[in-house]
């Protein structure tokens, strides 16, 4: 039966850094994937890595070929992808463990033609979160081209690593990476398949992290000249898309904006303003704790189960996971009314439930009313629902990372134990 995803990661002196990469794909919560390894002449023990991972996990596959670079690499995958869907990653980056989920999630839940996401932008122990596009969603093809022109060279439209592509319009129309071009080559791919294009779906959830160690134009001993020529080649492929997603008397209104393409440089070289500490990020449960054992131990595994599918949400809307449980613990069926219960209720201390129902009133997410001293009625207003919604996706996520394995008659079984077990504390905590 063929994968639903191909993920492609070419290979070329990596034995520093592709098991970090490697494990980060190995370990997605989505399984219906194949791996294809393109060894692009390596001279390090990167093909006895390969090796090894592909004869422990059937789902890789591994290529062995001469030194022709990255962009032959590529097309000699995308010749063996069987996926529905193409995924690229380079060697010495990695994915969060719901990259390949989320994508997936996105494409088949909108139908759309590639999912662009955010990613995290690493420079040795920092990072921070970048992408273009404001507002998670679907887009037609002019949304998006109308988003591209204003930030042309920047990596989130430039390369392959953070979007998610259909193979059957690669295949139908023969797209492949330039292998005679060592620069852009990843953008003008994109751009070539943008034209065959009808929708792009943007997700706002970094699940790349891209790491600064390989070169550019700018550190590489390039002529002027060669450079300019470079540049113009681009340019044609760039002038040509724009053309043909606008009409004659659009292109002509928008003519001098799609040159602003040759002030334009790839931002791959910083690490933005409000970055932080790679590891903290997101967060992580401490392994030590996750193998204890425990009643406390086991509070603190499935709040953190939760907390990692709470997280996604949180970030794709902008949100602390303080701001994300207020609302959810506003739709639990409790008549909420007053700070102390609340706090009761979450385990938050006041301060920090007072700070985020501020952040929710600010956002139009949340009415607090005063009925009387330290009694309110809160409001989720209509703003919230696609929260709310995202919130029962996470839900859903945390029963099925659960009840991995289990068969229905498990599953029956286990509803009847925890019903009796619910029971009986009901019965004690009344008493």
């Amino acid at each position: 039966m063929k994968p639903l995803v191909s993920i492609i990661v070419p290979v070329f002196n990596a034995e520093k850094y592709i098991k970090r990469c490697l494990d980060s794909i190995l370990n997605q919560e989505y399984k219906d994937f194949e791996l294809l390894l393109i060894d692009d002449g390596s001279t390090d023990a990167s093909p006895e890595l390969c090796d090894q991972y592909a004869a422990s996990d059937g789902r890789i596959k591994v290529i062995h070929k001469p030194n022709t670079g990255v962009s032959d690499s590529r097309n000699q995958a995308l010749d063996l992808a069987q996926g529905t869907y193409i995924q690229f990653l380079d060697s010495d980056d990695w994915i969060t463990p719901d990259a390949t989920k989320l994508f997936v999630r996105c494409a088949d839940s909108s139908d759309c033609d590639m999912v662009i996401s955010d990613f995290y932008r690493v420079i040795g122990e920092n990072l921070s979160h970048k992408g273009d596009i404001e507002k998670e969603g679907l887009l037609t093809r002019e949304e998006f081209a109308d988003f591209m022109m204003e930030n042309p060279a920047d990596f989130y439209y430039g390369v392959l690593w953070n979007k998610l592509y259909k193979r059957d319009i690669i295949d139908a129309h023969h797209l492949r990476m330039d292998p005679a071009i060592s620069w852009c080559e990843d953008f003008m791919f994109n751009l070539e398949y943008l034209r065959h294009c009808k929708t792009v779906y943007a997700l706002q959830v970094p699940i790349y992290y891209y790491v600064k160690t390989k070169g550019s134009l700018v550190n590489q001993s390039w002529s002027i000249s060669n450079t300019i020529k470079m540049k113009l080649n681009v340019f044609d492929y760039y002038k040509q898309f724009y053309r043909e997603v606008y009409d004659e008397e659009a292109y002509e209104n928008i003519r001098l904006q799609v040159y602003r393409f040759f002030l334009a440089s790839a931002k791959d070289n910083f690490v933005a303003p409000g970055s932080k500490k790679l590891g903290k990020e997101r967060h992580y449960a401490a392994a030590e704790a996750v193998d204890a054992e425990g009643i406390v131990i086991e509070f603190y595994r499935y709040r953190k189960l939760f907390e990692r599918y709470c997280e996604t949400i949180a970030i794709k809307n902008g949100l602390s996971l303080d701001e994300l449980y207020v609302l959810l613990y506003l739709t639990q069926g409790v008549s909420i009314t007053g700070l102390a219960q609340l706090s009761d209720l979450s385990g938050l201390s006041k301060k920090v439930l007072s700070t985020a129902i501020q952040k929710l009133e600010k956002k139009n997410l949340l009415r607090k009313t005063t009925i009387k001293r330290n009694r309110y009625q809160f409001t989720i207003l209509p703003l919230a629902e696609p929260i709310l919604q995202d919130l029962e996706t996470a839900q859903a996520d945390f029963d099925t990372a659960r009840f991995a394995g289990f068969s229905s008659h498990d599953l029956v079984k286990y509803g009847e134990y925890t019903e009796k077990i619910k029971q009986n504390m009901q019965n004690i905590l009344k008493s």
